[in-house]
């Protein structure tokens, strides 16, 4: 009978300890996914070939933004929602698009993501998917749809230097024909840059870490 009831004490306290690490673990994994990490998921062709629309990744919150990087922002121009774009132009730097080139403060940016963009065409715009129209912050600043998504201080300084804006980032997609990205809705703040991409892990087979 005591061997009995010390088997179901033994027992008993391994499913208390079963519980209690279960709980840690969860509690662990929310709050690093809180506060660390983000789990998203690319929606729609912007990124395309890059990314495709339905793959998984993890990014990191807080991570120091590089040019060339892949973020996740928050959609200026949708309330909740979450665009995948890539950083091509830093805060204070001038841009300028030309002959489907990019130029950062006067020097050509070299951009081997589209290298394979390059190859492919749009069928509905029967241009490449890297093709990109000309612009600078001030010709891109003409326009209502971008300027409304900055301060009457902010839009002084595009016109007056041409240059993006301090604090914010001026990022694109790589199907740039069809990209919704910072020529038309502005540049990003940093606040509003949820995390950099670092791991793809859906589909298994196109697994990648960035």
């Amino acid at each position: 009978m005591g061997k009995q009831k010390e088997e179901n004490e033994s027992w008993g306290r391994f499913v208390l300890d079963v519980v209690i690490i279960w709980a840690v673990l969860m509690g662990i994994f929310f709050l690093l996914f809180r506060f660390v990490l983000s789990n998203d998921t690319v929606s729609g062709p912007s990124m395309e070939p890059s990314f495709e629309n339905g793959q998984r990744l993890i990014s990191v919150r807080h991570a120091a933004i590089k040019r060339g990087e892949v973020v996740i922002v928050k959609a200026p121009d949708e309330p909740g929602a979450l665009y995948i774009k890539r950083v091509i132009g830093l805060p204070g730097e001038k841009i300028v698009s030309k002959n489907n080139q990019i130029y950062i403060n006067g020097k050509k940016l070299a951009q081997p993501w589209l290298a394979q963009g390059r190859k492919m065409e749009d069928t509905a715009t029967d241009t490449s998917f890297a093709a990109t129209q000309n612009f600078t912050m001030k010709s891109l600043a003409r326009s209502r749809q971008f300027a409304q998504y900055y301060t009457k201080s902010q839009l002084t300084y595009i016109n007056q230097q041409n240059r993006i804006p301090k604090g914010t980032y001026f990022v694109m997609g790589d199907h740039r024909s069809v990209s919704k990205d910072s020529r038309y809705i502005g540049t990003i703040k940093r606040k509003n840059i949820v995390g950099v991409v670092k791991l793809r892990y859906w589909p298994f087979n196109q697994f990648k870490v960035y």
